[in-house]
Order: structure tokens, then C-alpha cells, then sequence
């Protein structure tokens, strides 16, 4: 499948000049992320403003819009000029009426659905739904191109969250270690660190009933820029393909530490109509890790760009082991 976020606008990557001189673009950390002024989201934009947007993205891998009046139509139709959009997750089934592209982000709607155990529960784990390092999705064989999450309530303090560009990581690991990590392949799933998980836990239930493990390269070649990017993560990878079990887990330890050093992040502080919108297929992200001894409420929602499959510099392709590419439609099984 041709890349998603490419087919509407053909264009080059470099930072030229466009037609929109009202658009203002003011980087904000030194590897990653930029805020972009003078677009309205609430607005149809034409195909020049589109296509500066994409060169942003592209060239800072997340960007940031403040002060945004939009609700969920709105949200959607901004995503739609960048690709097709998935269901809103693999194992949603109860996505807002009329909106089944959107997945909301709600620590105590998950506590209502899944019980009051749950953050207790997901506190042991590496990765939950709201925090933890992850690349959106990449359980499925085709994680999502782009992710685009907008703020509704955050509170007035904390709650931030960090982005971490994968290629400049890459690009920082010295040259045989970049030259190792090129040829390898890597296990992801749902629970990663958690394989057995808990029978008495819904959440675990339902991933076991919608099950999604695909093989991946380690390192991806960005299918628009030609950068190579890490491509592992805490909150799926579970080991190494070919390396004993010690090899992967010290392995990959070494790249977690490396592509979250501080020096390669962002960190974004919300406000109500906030929107973040990043390249999932160069960046890695942690939610907010300062608020659950805090009675607050944060309600954002997201929506993801259907991707391809990576693909790796030694030519390997992603490949299903379980379950279905990531579509628009869905069949989530209730355990």
C-alpha cells in the first residue's frame, strides 16, 4: 500500500518557501517538535496550507496548534487531509456515537469499563493507556502513519506529555551498533512484558480474544524521507527475534535508554484545544506520569492515520503472526 500520508499532495521534503506567509512555524526543542500559528482546524483548508503542514510534520515529527475550537467532526475532517483514518483501537468497542475514528483518552472511563483495579493493575506493567514510552499500535503488522490527539479538559498543573524522535536517535548510536541493529527483526504485541498476563483481568481477556502480534524490523526506513528510525519500543516490543533471551533484554535496554535520552525529546505542556499531531512512524511517546495521586480530570482525544507495513533497510517487510492490519473497520470481540 502506498504511504497514507503522501497520497493526497505529491511534494518535496525540504523546507521551501509556500504560498502561506500567514502560517508561522517556531521550533521548540532541538531535535523534535514545532508550533505552528495561523491556521484555524475549525476551518477547510486548502491544499497549499495541507501540504506546509506535511513538510512540518515530516521535517519536526510532531506539531503543536493551540487554542483550537473543534470537537470530534472537525478533528476528523483536519486527519482525513493527511490520509484514511483507522477505527479508533483495536480493542474499542464503544467509540463515540457517529464517530468510530475516535478513541477517548480517559483514565477514569477506563477505571468504569475495566474496574478500579486498573491502575493499581497497570501500574506493574511497562505500558498502559495512559502511560508509559509506545509507538501507537505496533501490535499490528501496518501501525498507524500519523496520530493526531486533541486536549478537551487537562488539568491546571501536570499531565504533560513527551515526544522522542526515533531517527535522531538512530542516527546517534554509533556505527557498529547502527550496523547491528539494521539487520534485526522484533516481536510486538499487546502487554509486552506481561505475555501471560491476568485471567481475571477484562482488559487482558479482550487483547487475548482480539489478539494482535506482528514481526517488525528494529530499525524502519521512513517510507517519505528515507531516514532510518528505531523502530522498538517499551510498551510493545517484547524481544528480539534470533537473540537468546538475555541478548534481547539487555539489547534492547540499551536502545530504550538511548532513544529516550533527553536530548532527542519535546515535551508538551496541554491546554484545553490543544492538538498534537506526530509522524508515528519516527517518533515514540510517554504520557503523563505525575497525576494519579491526584483527584484531576484529562480528556483527550485521538485519531490515527492508516499506515503501511515497515520496512527495513535490509528490504524484510513486516509480517502478520496474529490477528489483522489495522483497518478503518472493526470487529472487537468481547471476552
Amino acid at each position: 500500500m502506498t504511504n497514507v500520508i503522501s497520497n493526497s499532495v505529491q511534494e518535496n521534503v525540504a523546507d521551501a518557501e509556500s504560498s502561506t506567509p500567514e502560517i508561522s512555524v517556531r521550533p521548540v526543542a532541538g531535535h523534535i517538535g514545532a508550533e505552528i500559528k495561523g491556521v484555524d482546524l475549525s476551518q477547510p483548508l486548502d491544499d497549499a496550507v495541507v501540504a506546509k503542514i506535511r513538510r512540518k510534520l515530516l521535517k519536526y515529527k510532531v506539531v503543536f496548534f493551540r487554542d483550537q475550537q473543534i470537537g470530534h467532526a472537525e478533528q476528523i475532517a483536519f486527519a482525513r487531509r493527511f490520509g484514511e483514518l483507522t477505527h479508533a483501537h483495536p480493542h474499542e468497542d464503544a467509540p463515540p456515537a457517529e464517530f468510530p475514528e475516535i478513541l477517548t483518552i480517559d483514565p477514569k472511563r477506563y477505571e468504569q469499563k475495566y474496574g478500579k483495579k486498573f491502575r493499581d493493575q497497570y501500574a506493574k506493567r511497562q505500558y498502559t493507556y495512559y502511560s508509559g514510552w509506545h509507538t501507537d499500535v505496533t501490535a499490528a503488522v501496518n501501525p498507524p502513519a500519523a496520530s493526531l490527539l486533541r486536549a478537551e479538559t487537562v488539568p491546571d498543573f501536570g499531565g504533560d506529555t513527551t515526544w522522542t524522535n526515533q531517527a535522531a536517535a538512530y542516527a546517534g548510536l554509533s556505527e557498529p551498533l547502527r550496523n547491528l541493529v539494521d539487520g534485526l527483526r522484533a516481536e510486538h504485541r499487546f502487554l509486552a512484558g506481561q505475555e501471560r498476563g491476568d485471567e481475571n483481568d477484562e482488559l487482558s481477556r479482550r487483547i487475548k480474544a482480539n489478539l494482535l502480534v506482528s514481526h517488525h524490523p528494529v530499525v524502519r526506513v521512513h517510507p517519505e524521507t528515507g531516514e532510518k528510525a528505531l523502530f522498538v519500543n517499551p510498551g510493545f516490543t517484547t524481544r528480539i527475534l534470533d537473540l537468546s533471551a538475555v541478548e534481547s533484554r539487555k539489547l534492547l535496554e540499551l536502545l530504550y535508554e538511548h532513544l529516550t535520552r533527553p536530548e532527542y525529546t519535546v515535551r508538551f505542556k496541554w491546554e484545553p484545544g490543544s492538538v498534537a499531531f506526530w509522524d508515528n512512524r519516527a517518533t515514540a511517546h510517554l504520557g503523563p506520569q505525575d497525576l494519579d495521586h491526584l483527584d484531576v480530570e484529562r480528556v483527550l482525544h485521538r485519531v490515527t492515520l492508516i499506515g503501511d507495513r515497515p520496512v527495513g533497510p535490509t528490504g524484510y517487510t513486516s509480517e502478520i503472526v496474529e490477528g489483522e492490519e489495522f483497518r478503518a473497520t472493526a470487529n472487537v470481540k468481547v471476552a
